[in-house]
């Protein structure tokens, strides 16, 4: 009967080691104030959108540089 419980306990036992540590890293462990407050309150900028297409590439053609609008 143990040879049955030892094989599928193990993901759990992995997965409450992995999510112990990362609770023990977030409270516990002192933090590093490397950078001033004032630079981690700045929001990062989001990269721009890619620019849509402006027509299809056709299925049945392969994808080169002129089908992609390089």
């Amino acid at each position: 009967m143990y040879a049955l419980i030892v094989p599928a306990a193990a993901p759990l036992v992995l997965l409450a080691t992995v999510m112990g540590l990362s609770w023990w890293e977030d409270r516990i462990l002192p933090s590093s104030r490397a950078e001033p407050v004032e630079a981690s309150s700045e929001v990062p900028s989001a990269p721009a959108a890619p620019a849509p297409l402006s027509e299809l590439p056709r299925a049945d053609t392969a994808l080169t540089g002129e089908a992609a609008g390089l």
